[in-house]
């Protein structure tokens, strides 16, 4: 599992995701601040995933709330976490600098999450992308 950071920095609301080392899927997500607290929420959704491993950067909120057993540190274990960033931002425009077209509450940022996660999913996909090509029919 990787953990990562992602900023929507109008409002400086920070995501910080799980993802699944095997799929490359976000498995969960958390909104706040960027500290320890908002770090722990995220942690107790993924902490029943007693097999897991936890690969992160040197952020120092991550070494307070992982354990160390199962935690490893190093930059060269966060690029798909850093590509699932990169990925999010540039799909969801509410996570550019300078976006002016959205919503930056947290029920907003999440919803936007969730849809965007469901939608990456081919069963999903597949039912809206009918819809929308009902238009043209």
């Amino acid at each position: 599992m990787r953990c990562g950071i992602l900023l929507s920095q109008k409002n400086k609301l920070w995501v910080i995701k799980a993802l699944d080392k095997r799929t490359g899927r976000t498995i969960a997500w958390e909104l706040g601040n960027r500290n320890t607290k908002t770090f722990k929420k995220l942690y107790d959704k993924v902490k029943h995933l007693q097999k897991a491993t936890f690969y992160t950067n040197n952020w120092e909120a991550f070494a307070k709330v992982l354990p160390t057993k199962r935690h490893v540190i190093g930059k060269r274990y966060t690029n798909e976490i850093e590509r699932d960033n990169s990925n999010t931002r540039h799909h969801l425009a509410r996570f550019t600098c300078r976006t002016k077209v959205v919503s930056q509450k947290v029920d907003m940022v999440d919803s936007a999450l969730k849809l965007w996660q469901a939608l990456t999913i081919d069963y999903f996909f597949n039912i809206f992308q009918d819809i929308a090509l009902a238009i043209f029919r």
